[in-house]
């Protein structure tokens, strides 16, 4: 089986959110730091399609599941 790799891009396209560089730099400094007792998918910054696609592809460990946990731990960052 072929491994795929998602960029930011492609996750911030699929979630319905502006896909460039500065968008998605911009959404990681406005929603950083993200407390570690906060699953990433009950963040206040997503819409409940949103919440729900997170978690449904972590919970399957699917191709997005990578990507996903990156942008975990760029939310859980200090500012």
């Amino acid at each position: 089986m072929e491994a795929f790799w998602h960029r930011f891009s492609d996750l911030f396209d699929q979630l319905g959110l502006p896909s460039d560089v500065e968008s998605i730099k911009t959404f990681i400094d406005t929603h950083s730091p993200l407390p570690d007792s906060v699953r990433l998918e009950e963040a206040a910054c997503w819409i409940p399609g949103q919440a729900q696609m997170l978690k449904e592809e972590l919970m399957k460990d699917a191709d997005w599941a990578e990507v996903i946990d990156r942008l975990s731990l760029a939310l859980r960052r200090s500012s």
